[in-house]
């Protein structure tokens, strides 16, 4: 308790400075990057103390210096809820880059030397900080800059009042509680042929969403730390090896309970889905076996579409099944329906939804398993028709779901308790992914499909013993979404991060995209629906069929030194490819080596923020192929080797 009300005391960025400079704290941080730059050396502390579960959940802080270079990494066990961490800051004139990624379960207090300059760049319409009502805050409008501030109540601050230094001008924002939680408040503050510097005053306790529109959205505590943010061009090198590591995934997305229109097919052939993820409604199945029949073979035939997970669930949204009539009549009606589909490809099938969100606890959802995976394995016809049982599709996997006593229902835990007893009944490890919004932060993909790989073990051949499944993801879970986040080139560059994170060992079978088109109550889709007959790729959409565009069967084995910059390396036969994204805003020297320039007919294309893929020059000498990369870019480099590359390496699960 005692912890507690310090921290609501000190309030959100407490600024004590003395007369030899003293310190300078910004507390309460949840979601958002603190830019640091010194003209002498110092060092930057952060400390944190639980805010809401942190007891299931772990987390990383990252440090980048002015070139975008990993400075330091820190990763908080879900057992560390409280801790502190300092580093080193050198002298330069390029800022470093303090990375608190949302969603945190933790509040983060930052404490600096008073004359490190300091900006804080918050998220846009997610929370970004707990405050304390009176908290103050400078911002800065160049001359000629049509400047918009916004804000969205959380339940904790309730106002936005602007004041400009200059002649004491006030604005004033209020924030109303909105249906949708992608609603907000927003307010366009004065032009002026010179520059303005604001105080933004925080009005009301908790949690607070404030940003910038239309000029730089940097807020500091000190109004001459108010200066452009400079950051050096960065370097990346890439060396890639000729063994390949295992099979890249099959790339999907959620597909809608419906037969679509003949006027979306267009852009499913577009878009190429090589997997997808199904809801089966089984009191809509007990009720109507044929119900599924048209639109599972279009996405067969039509599409090609041969390994797909259907989630058993009940209509209104209900997922906490129990193995009742209604359930079991559902069950065998899906099953006498994947039969008629000829045995092609692999169907699995996960008898609940999240099972680790919506039931109250293992015990229950156990249950429905051994009643479900028992009628399922009654008749070897399902079997030889492609059916394959999958557990226990959580929500989230290393850490827990958004829910109270999340501690006892990680997916992890969930899934290890499921093989430790019905191991050889179980086909696939399945999770769902969620909540891990930052673009630093993808790496945690990565981590999630080596702890799968390292519960269910590798085989003799370096393959995991059970398919491992990441069948629904996306930034947000639910309808707790940002436009800025969802409608925008950020989409593009966060999916096909999340796609090479996830995909760079080989070990991933599907990754699914949730979900292919917009719904009211859920605009998370590839897809904007314009209306019933119309429909347009979103950035993300279109992201996607430029992965497609290069994705190729085999990941090669690529080292990459870079943290702004990730990079997948591809084979199929002869052809290669190297698939990556520019997650910064700076521009990344590129140097790849490893590729016999003088046998490859090679071509480079970007993807940059205006969704339009262009050809781009490099330069390839003796075995080195090098570009410039601009800022927030995907890129794709294709050429042809003169062999296949040799069989997948044994790797060791970490």
């Amino acid at each position: 308790m005692g912890a507690a009300r310090w921290w609501w005391t000190i309030g959100l960025w407490a600024m004590a400075l003395s007369a030899q400079g003293g310190s300078m704290e910004w507390t309460g941080i949840r979601d958002g990057s603190l830019y640091l730059q010194t003209g002498r050396p110092t060092q930057v502390t952060v400390r944190w103390v639980p805010a809401w579960q942190a007891d299931a959940n772990e987390e990383r802080l990252y440090l980048l210096d002015g070139q975008g270079r990993l400075a330091g990494e820190r990763l908080i066990e879900a057992a560390q809820e409280r801790g502190e961490q300092q580093w080193p800051l050198l002298p330069g004139t390029a800022s470093y880059r303090l990375e608190i990624p949302g969603y945190s379960f933790r509040r983060y207090n930052v404490e600096l030397d008073g004359r490190t300059q300091a900006l804080f760049a918050p998220a846009k319409v997610h929370f970004s900080a707990e405050t304390h009502d009176g908290d103050e805050l400078y911002f800065k409008i160049a001359a000629g800059e049509q400047a918009v501030l916004a804000g969205k109540f959380h339940g904790g601050v309730r106002r936005l009042q602007a004041r400009r230094v200059a002649d004491g001008k006030q604005l004033q924002l209020n924030l109303k509680p909105y249906r949708a939680y992608w609603q907000f408040d927003q307010m366009a503050l004065p032009v002026a042929d010179v520059e303005q510097v604001w105080r933004l005053h925080l009005q009301g306790n908790g949690k607070a969403a404030f940003w910038l529109d239309g000029t730089a959205n940097l807020f500091a505590q000190n109004p001459t730390h108010l200066q452009p943010l400079r950051q050096n061009p960065g370097q990346t090198h890439l060396m890639l090896h000729p063994e390949a590591l295992g099979p890249t995934p099959k790339l999907g997305m959620y597909l809608p309970y419906v037969l679509p229109p003949p006027s979306s097919y267009p852009l499913l052939d577009a878009i190429k889905p090589q997997a997808a993820s199904f809801y089966s409604l089984v009191d809509v199945m007990a009720a109507k076996a044929s119900h599924e029949d048209a639109f599972r073979r279009l996405y067969q035939d039509r599409f090609g579409i041969h390994r797909d997970i259907t989630l058993l669930a009940g209509s209104q949204r209900r997922a906490d099944l129990q193995a009742d009539r209604t359930s079991q009549s559902g069950l065998q009606a899906w099953l006498t329906a994947t039969r008629a589909l000829d045995g092609k490809g692999l169907h699995y099938l996960s008898f609940a939804d999240e099972p680790n969100l919506n039931y109250p606890d293992f015990a229950s959802f156990q249950q429905v398993f051994q009643s479900m995976a028992a009628q399922v394995r009654a008749d070897p016809a399902n079997a030889r028709a492609g059916v394959r049982i999958a557990i226990p599709a959580s929500s989230r996997f290393t850490n827990g779901p958004l829910a109270e006593n999340a501690a006892d229902k990680r997916g992890l835990d969930w899934a290890r308790r499921l093989l430790d007893k019905y191991g050889d009944q179980i086909d696939a490890l399945a999770w769902h992914e969620w909540m891990i919004r930052d673009l630093l932060a993808t790496r945690a993909y990565r981590n999630s499909v080596r702890q799968a790989a390292r519960l269910v073990g590798l085989d003799s051949q370096g393959r995991p013993r059970k398919a491992l499944l990441l069948d629904q993801t996306n930034m947000s879970s639910g309808s707790s979404l940002s436009p800025y986040d969802q409608e925008t080139h950020y989409a593009a560059l966060w999916w096909t991060s999340v796609v090479i994170n996830a995909s760079a060992d080989g070990w991933l079978d599907m990754l699914n995209w949730f979900m292919l088109a917009d719904e009211p109550e859920y605009p998370k889709g590839m897809v904007r629906v314009l209306d019933n007959q119309r429909f347009e790729l979103k950035p993300v959409g279109l992201a996607q069929q430029f992965i497609q565009l290069h994705w190729l069967d085999q990941v090669l084995r690529l080292d990459n030194d870079a943290f702004e910059v990730d990079a997948l390396a591809m084979a199929t036969g002869k052809q290669r490819s190297l698939l990556g994204v520019n997650k910064s805003t700076r521009a990344h020297q590129v140097s790849l080596d490893g590729v016999a320039c003088s046998q490859a007919q090679a071509e480079l294309a970007y993807f940059g923020p205006d969704s339009h893929i262009r050809s781009a020059p490099f330069n390839c000498e003796a075995e080195q192929v090098r570009f410039l990369l601009p800022g927030e870019t995907l890129f794709a480099l294709g050429w042809t080797a003169s062999a296949p590359p040799p069989p997948a390496i044994h790797q060791e699960a970490p």
